[in-house]
Order: C-alpha cells, then structure tokens, then sequence
C-alpha cells in the first residue's frame, strides 16, 4: 500500500486526514496561492489534536520561489517560530533568479531545521534541468522532493517521475503530487514504483479535504 501525505490548507482537512488514515500532513495556509505559511496558533492547536506527522510549509507569499533578503529572513524567523511547536519536519524551496536551485539560501534552512527533514516542494518543477536539479537538492540535503515531474500533473509527468525515481536510486525520497487523485494514483504508482504520494483530496473544488477521497488514496 501506498504512503499518503495530504496537502491541508486548514484545520478541518487536517482532522479528516489525521481521522481517515493519511501517513503525513502538509500543512499551509493560502490554497489559491498553491500554499503558504501556516498560522502559529493553528499549527500550534493542530499539533495537540494530531499524533501523525506533521510538515510545515515555509513561503512567505505566493508567486515565484526568487525571495528577497527581507523575505528570506522571514523564512527563517517562520521556521524557528514553528520549530518550536514540535513539529516533524518542513517543505520550502527557493530558486535563483536563473530559475535554478538556490544551493547556498536552501542549504541554510535545511541546517536551521535540523534535526528535522525538509522537503524541496514543486518549486522544483520550475528549475531547469531536471537531473542537475535533483542532484543540486541532495546536496543541500533534502530528504524528500514534491514533484510532477516538471509538468502541469503527474499524468502528463509521469515519463519524468519514472526517471527520477531511478536516478534517485534511495538518496532522496520522490514524492509524488499535483493532479494526483485516487482515480489514477494506482497507474502513477505502477508506472514510476514510486512510494510516497501527495493530494489536497479536494474533489469539490472547495477548500477542505473529502474523508471518502483520503480513504481511497489511502487504498490506492
């Protein structure tokens, strides 16, 4: 079976996840954005409530993953902040105005996160070339990468996330998300042998989690 984190914008979707069976949660807030930081207190009450892995996204705003100084900082005063609460680990990614991996701005949050594990989140998507890329986030020491394979689904990325399964060969956990539903999880799954899977189980186009949806990822 499957490995299943979901992509929660609010508490209510984090209940059902954590209720329904989901391995991790993604916790972030602005869901038109594609995810921001979450707010401390409601990070700080869903960690009281929920004994399943929780990862906190760290972006400042939405748009692209090029940060300024001041919003860079802001980063690391977030992540700090909510290192506190206890929770498991963190999902950020920045890249350099050439649309690459910011080695040196990554490198730095994944050592002031430690000893919790980071995920480099689609952000990666953005970067160009795809193997370089990857190899560029081991280095800063990810333990996982959230990906579609550098395209707008994982249907259509699916060629992509087979390869970089395989070139990933162990080193770095390659978690699939974006358009993943519970409709073609099996087909991704089977095609890349990718483990770890990633969903907003929205299926309404609302903003809160299905119960139904994460059972059935979960059973995927």
């Amino acid at each position: 079976m499957s490995k299943i984190e979901i992509a929660c914008f609010n508490p209510e979707s984090a209940i059902i996840a954590f209720e329904n069976g989901a391995d991790r949660i993604e916790l972030c807030d602005g869901l038109n954005e594609g995810g921001t930081t979450p707010d401390f207190e409601i990070t700080k009450q869903l960690r009281e409530k929920i004994n399943i892995p929780i990862f906190v996204m760290i972006r400042p705003r939405g748009g692209d993953f090029t940060y300024t100084e001041v919003e860079f900082e802001q980063m690391k005063e977030d992540l700090i902040r909510l290192k506190s609460l206890n929770i498991d680990g963190f999902v950020f990614g920045i890249l350099d105005e050439n649309e690459e991996i910011n080695i040196e701005q990554n490198k730095a949050l994944v050592e002031l996160a430690k000893p919790f594990p980071c995920t480099f989140h689609r952000a990666f998507d953005r970067a160009k070339d795809m193997e370089d890329s990857l190899e560029k986030v081991i280095e800063c020491g990810f333990k996982t990468i959230l990906t579609s394979g550098q395209k707008l689904n994982v249907s259509e990325g699916k060629e992509n996330l087979k390869k970089l399964v395989e070139f990933s060969n162990g080193r770095i956990e390659i978690l699939i998300g974006g358009g993943l539903r519970s409709t073609n999880i099996r087909e991704i799954r089977d095609f890349t042998n990718a483990g770890y899977f990633h969903s907003s189980a929205i299926t309404d186009g609302g903003a809160i989690a299905n119960p139904d949806e994460v059972i059935a990822l979960r059973n995927g």
